[in-house]
């Protein structure tokens, strides 16, 4: 049998002791304490408290003259709440930097800043009869940042995101593209408005009147269940399809060398770099490296200085794993003979002596005669910047 019995304090905030499914664990909460009537337990009874904060620093006292005596000192969660409060602002935060410091995609982020502001102010396009383009079209080369570009345009904008790969549109059994092509944007419907990001469309997307033997196959539906959604769109909808039967383009180009330092410089926050590393010189060795490849580079260096019991990362580990990155692992147990050698040898001498005669060269940087790839070796030069024409005298000392 248990009884109600009140517990006065200066607000009258509500308190109450509950025993919870059964168990010995009891909370406080409510207006009232209720205590069983009865001989006492022979073991202490466990319980833990909800209570307002400003009824804990008394809270002791309060159940002392109640007639309970706890074992324990009575401890806050208000960290805990806390930290539990500003996790989502914390992450929206990290949105945030992700979209306006992700080096190496300036023009691309200058692009979808638009998208972003109508998401966020629909009717300022609106007035003017303005019309937000329907259907983003991300390209550009794999490991550029397209898909973390995508989310972090959802966060910028605080609106719902929906991600699908095109590869999960088809299936052994037909129809089941199209239906959840016809799933996916009743759920965009249902939230807008929001962002539809369909990563690799190029599973489905072709030539529509292809089919096999003239006829239909999976990609084929899939494709028109997915043009015909798109065009079922209002454009006072809100939502917005990435990609999507496309009024814009959106290139995202490989990063350029202050690009690539930039991302080299955040991913290397990550590792412990020897003192004195230049990462601009890593920079300038690594044209043509996406940001992905650039990642993969810094994690191949520390797994280097790792295996060598480094305490660092030094530059030779990290042009090592700009190599491995890019042309494979070496090849040490290539049996070769000493003529062979000595040919790659003469081989890869000539290159370096041309790079160091002609006028119109880059600066030599590194010549090695070990098999890496498919190469049995390599005269390396190190651009001083990024070129993206040449003149002929260039065009002619780089033939040799």
């Amino acid at each position: 049998m248990l009884e109600n019995k009140q517990i006065a304090n200066d607000k009258n905030y509500p308190l109450q002791l509950v025993v919870e499914d059964g168990r010995p664990t009891q909370t406080l909460r409510g207006a009232y304490i209720r205590q069983g009537v009865g001989p006492a337990p022979s073991q202490p009874v466990p319980f833990r408290t909800t209570v307002y904060l400003s009824f804990t620093n008394n809270l002791q006292e309060k159940l002392a003259a109640a007639g309970m005596q706890p074992a324990i000192k009575t401890e806050s969660n208000m960290l805990a709440q806390t930290v539990v409060g500003f996790l989502p602002i914390a992450l929206f935060l990290l949105v945030l930097y992700f979209l306006f410091r992700q080096p190496g995609v300036e023009e691309a982020k200058d692009e979808v800043q638009e998208l972003v502001e109508f998401l966020r102010d629909p009717k300022k396009f609106q007035k003017l009869g303005g019309r937000i383009p329907k259907g983003v079209l991300m390209v550009g080369p794999p490991g550029t940042g397209k898909t973390l570009l995508a989310r972090a345009i959802a966060g910028e904008a605080d609106v719902p995101f929906f991600s699908i790969s095109g590869s999960d549109f088809v299936e052994m059994f037909v129809g089941v593209g199209a239906s959840r092509v016809r799933d996916m944007f009743e759920q965009g419907k249902k939230s807008a408005p929001c962002i539809i990001f369909i990563d690799e469309i190029d599973a489905v997307g072709r030539h529509r009147g292809h089919g096999v033997g003239g006829g239909h196959d999976e990609r084929e539906q899939t494709l028109n269940a997915l043009l015909v959604e798109m065009d079922g769109f209002d454009t006072q909808e809100g939502v917005i399809i990435i990609p999507g039967r496309f009024d814009r383009q959106i290139t995202v180009n490989l990063p350029d060398v202050k690009g690539r330092e930039e991302i080299l410089r955040v991913h290397a926050k990550k590792v412990k770099l020897a003192e004195g590393v230049d990462l601009a010189v890593v920079a300038r060795g690594t044209p043509g490296y996406s940001g992905a490849e650039l990642a993969n580079v810094i994690n191949e260096a520390a797994l280097l200085a790792a295996r060598r019991g480094l305490k660092g990362i030094t530059l030779a580990e990290l042009e090592e794993a700009r190599d491995k990155v890019r042309w494979g692992k070496e090849r040490r147990s290539l049996a070769l003979s000493e003529k062979e050698k000595t040919n790659t040898a003469y081989h890869e001498a000539g290159h370096a002596l041309l790079l160091e005669l002609l006028p119109h060269t880059e600066p030599l940087h590194k010549v090695t005669i070990i098999p890496r790839g498919p190469s049995l070796g390599s005269t390396m030069w190190l651009p001083e910047e990024d070129k993206y024409t040449n003149r002929k005298n260039e065009l002619l000392a780089g033939l040799a």
